[in-house]
């Protein structure tokens, strides 16, 4: 099952780059041994700003077909790390073929992507900068294929 990360803005040469890209070769080289990823991440921007619609709108566009969609907003369902590890695990043994996992840009998500999620998560009830989020997302992914393997990472 692939994992698409598909977010508004571009992360370019940074600390939050490095760590993104840390955490999804640590999650492919196992996610390949239990049938989860490749992790593909899908940056795109509003370059005419017009907003949170205009926005979701290049979220729904790059949506693989037949993906399950899920949204990272601050009023998502709350998991710890082992209730996504199930939610991953779920949708993989259920012969789901991607998850589309999404993150807005500054002013969040447009009605119309939250409409069509299958699910939504938080990562807290604490607003986060977009880039923080790709971080800690590459980083529960990661945790979530060692929970699912049985690695020793999570130590909960």
């Amino acid at each position: 099952m692939k994992i698409n990360i598909c977010a508004i803005g571009y992360i370019r040469k940074s600390p939050e780059e490095e760590l993104i890209k840390n955490y999804i070769d640590r999650f492919d080289r196992i996610g390949s041994i239990i049938g989860i990823g490749p992790i593909k991440v899908i940056e795109k921007e509003d370059k005419k700003n017009k907003g949170v619609r205009a926005e979701g709108q290049l979220l729904i566009d790059s949506i693989p077909s037949g993906s399950i969609i899920c949204t990272l907003d601050e009023n998502g369902l709350e998991l710890d790390s082992h209730g996504f590890a199930k939610k991953i695990s779920f949708w993989r043994d259920n012969g789901n073929q991607a998850v589309t996992l999404i993150i807005g840009g500054a002013s969040g998500l447009s009605k119309g992507v939250k409409e069509k999620a299958d699910l939504s998560i938080s990562l807290g009830k604490m607003v986060w900068p977009h880039r923080l989020v790709r971080v800690m997302l590459a980083e529960q992914l990661y945790r979530a294929a060692s929970i699912i393997s049985g690695s020793p990472y999570h130590k909960a």
